[in-house]
């Protein structure tokens, strides 16, 4: 494992447990650029009552602003679960040059799971992958939150 990916990917697992304390699904995201962290996100879509309020959605705005525009390449994103389709879109049409994730999500991972859109070859732009990075740290942060959430149901 390398030393770099690991310390970024525990920043984005700092942004799930932000998300946790809103009691929103605990998924965080990073965004680095040449070694910094350019913009983080976590979860918001319960908090701002939008559904496309994704952590990896969120850094992506993020970094376009502070980039000043919406061209990312050469970035890398740290995600804690595999993206959707949604966000593996978002992260194409922002030209990121890699995406690293922990947990798989097999129910709606768009970049290996159920799709692989980020490595479609019919689209104009591919992200390197790296999966499974601290997917069990990852994992039992939204395992603990769907049994607490079941629980009170």
């Amino acid at each position: 494992m390398d030393k770099t990916d690991l310390f970024f990917m525990n920043e984005a697992l700092v942004e799930a447990q932000k998300a946790l304390v809103l009691n929103e699904v605990p998924i965080g995201a990073v965004i680095v650029e040449e070694g910094q962290i350019l913009a983080r996100g976590h979860n918001l879509r319960e908090t701002l009552g939008d559904p496309t309020a994704h952590a990896e959605v969120i850094a992506i705005r993020e970094a376009a602003i502070k980039r000043g525009g919406w061209r990312l390449q050469d970035m890398t994103i740290y995600v804690t679960l595999e993206p959707c389709p949604m966000c593996a879109g978002a992260m194409i049409n922002a030209r990121l040059e890699r995406l690293v994730y922990g947990a798989s999500d097999p129910k709606a991972g768009a970049a290996g799971s159920l799709m692989n859109i980020v490595k479609d070859q019919r689209l104009n732009h591919r992200l390197e992958v790296t999966s499974g990075l601290l997917a069990d740290q990852a994992g039992e942060l939204l395992k603990h939150f769907f049994q607490r959430k079941r629980s009170f149901q």
